[in-house]
C-alpha cells in the first residue's frame, strides 16, 4: 500500500513540475499579448505590422487565444481605452505602432506597473524613465536609401532613352507629415536616387495624414501633372501606387509590394520587418529579461527589408548596384547622411550642429549628431531625427 501512495505521489509531482514548466516556458497558456493598431489590413503600413505578428506568433508557438489585436485605434484616448482593456483581458505585454498613441501608452503605463508597453516610432522611452515603457524602430533609412537607388536608376535608363532631359530629372514624393521620421526617410531616398542620378530633385507634397486614399491620390496625380517623373511615398494607403499605374508613371512603395496593383509601374519598396522586435519582447517579458528604452536595428539585423525588385519595370543592372550599396552600409564604409553628400542652404553640416532628441515642447536642440564625417540617426534614440531641409528637395505645401 506504501509503494503504491509512493507511485502516486511521485506521479503527480510529475505532473505539477510539467504544468510549472509549460506555464512558465515559451509554450505558457496563460501568456497574452495585446496590440494596438492605427488602421486595419487597407493600410499598407499596419499590414505590415498584422504580417510581423502572425510571423512571431508562429516562430513563438503562440495560440490565438494569447494573441489579441485592436484595429482601427485612433491616437487619441481611444488608445489608452484599449490599454486598459487588453489589461483587463490579461494581457502582460502590449505594442501600440504609431506616433500620436504614444501619450497614451505613457499613461497607461504609468496606471499598470506591472504590465510592459512597447511602442513604435515614439520618442520619450529615454527621458520618461519608467521601467516598463519602451520605443523601438529601426533604421529605415539605410532601406529608403536603397530603394532610392532603384530610383535613380531608373530615371537614369529614361533619360538614355530620350524620355527627358537629366536636368528634368524630378521625383515626386508624398509624405503624411513634416515629422522627422517622414522627413528622414524622403531624404534618405533622395540621397540614394542621387548618389547615381547626381540631377536628381524631388518635389514633397503632404497630406496631413498617414493614411487618406483620396489625397494621397491626389497628391500624386499634382507631383506627376508638375512634371515630376517617379513617385514615392510615405503614407499608407494605395493612393500613390494606383495613381501611378493609371499615369504610366514608375513609383517606389513603402511598407511592402503593391506589385498586384502597379504590374506596369512597381519598381521596389523598402519596409521595417517588426518580427525580430515582436519575438524580442515577448521572450523579454516571458523570460524576465529587460527591455531597453530605446531597440532599433537594420540591414543586419533583418529588420530593414527590400521587396523583390520587379524587372518588368526596374532599370537593367538595379540589382547589382543595391547588392553594391547594402554591402558597403552593413560593413561601414558607407553611411546614407554622410554630410559630404548634401548642403543645407548652400552649406555642409559641422560638427557643431545639433538635434532635438530629448523632445520638448519647442523641439530644441539639445544632442550632438554629427561626427566622423556623417549625421548619426537613430542612434542617440530609435525614432528617427533628421530634421534638415537639405538643398535639392522642395516642399510644396508645409501646413502639416
Amino acid at each position: 500500500m506504501k509503494k503504491i501512495l509512493a507511485l502516486v505521489l511521485a506521479v503527480l509531482m510529475v505532473a505539477s513540475f510539467s504544468t510549472m514548466f509549460t506555464s512558465c516556458g515559451n509554450g505558457s497558456a496563460d501568456f497574452k499579448v495585446g496590440f494596438i493598431f492605427l488602421h486595419d489590413e487597407n493600410s499598407t503600413y499596419d499590414l505590415n505590422f498584422i504580417n510581423a505578428v502572425k510571423t512571431a506568433q508562429q516562430n513563438l508557438g503562440l495560440t490565438d487565444d494569447q494573441v489579441i489585436i485592436k484595429v482601427n485605434i485612433p491616437e487619441g484616448q481611444e488608445c489608452y481605452d484599449a490599454a486598459a482593456d487588453l489589461v483587463d483581458q490579461g494581457c502582460s505585454l502590449i505594442f501600440a505602432d504609431s506616433f500620436g498613441h504614444e501619450p497614451f501608452m505613457i499613461q497607461a503605463a504609468k496606471a499598470f506597473k506591472d504590465v510592459q508597453f512597447c511602442h513604435a516610432t515614439g520618442t520619450r522611452a529615454h527621458t520618461e524613465g519608467l521601467s516598463n515603457y519602451h520605443n523601438a524602430f529601426a533604421s529605415i533609412y539605410e532601406g529608403r536609401y536603397l530603394a532610392g537607388i532603384a530610383a535613380g536608376m531608373k530615371l537614369n535608363e529614361m533619360i538614355a532613352a530620350g524620355k527627358f532631359k537629366a536636368e528634368e530629372a524630378k521625383i515626386g514624393y508624398v509624405g503624411a507629415y513634416t515629422y522627422a521620421e517622414v522627413m528622414s526617410g524622403y531624404t534618405s531616398f533622395f540621397l540614394g536616387a542621387r548618389s547615381v542620378c547626381p540631377t536628381a530633385t524631388m518635389d514633397v507634397i503632404f497630406t496631413g495624414s498617414w493614411y487618406d486614399e483620396a489625397a494621397e491620390k491626389e497628391a500624386a496625380n499634382n507631383l506627376i501633372a508638375s512634371g515630376c517623373k517617379l513617385i514615392s511615398q510615405h503614407a499608407d494607403s494605395m493612393g500613390a501606387p494606383t495613381a501611378c499605374e493609371a499615369a504610366g508613371v514608375p513609383d517606389v512603395s513603402y511598407n511592402g509590394s503593391t506589385l498586384a496593383a502597379g504590374p506596369n509601374t512597381f519598381i521596389i519598396s523598402s519596409a521595417i520587418n517588426w518580427a525580430p522586435y515582436m519575438e524580442f519582447i515577448i521572450n523579454s517579458v516571458k523570460n524576465g529579461t529587460e527591455i531597453p528604452a530605446d531597440w532599433c536595428k537594420g540591414l543586419d539585423a533583418g529588420s530593414v527589408v527590400l521587396s523583390e525588385i520587379n524587372e518588368a519595370v526596374a532599370a537593367k543592372g538595379t540589382k547589382e548596384a543595391i547588392e553594391t550599396a547594402k554591402a558597403a552600409l552593413t560593413n561601414g564604409t558607407l553611411h546614407v547622411f554622410d554630410i559630404n553628400t548634401f548642403t543645407v542652404n548652400g552649406a555642409k553640416l559641422t560638427d557643431e550642429h545639433l538635434a532635438d532628441v530629448d523632445t520638448d515642447e519647442n523641439y530644441t536642440p539639445d544632442t550632438k549628431v554629427v561626427y566622423d564625417g556623417y549625421f548619426h540617426e537613430s542612434e542617440k534614440r530609435s525614432a528617427p531625427y533628421f530634421d534638415l531641409r537639405i538643398d535639392g528637395i522642395k516642399l510644396v505645401n508645409e501646413k502639416y
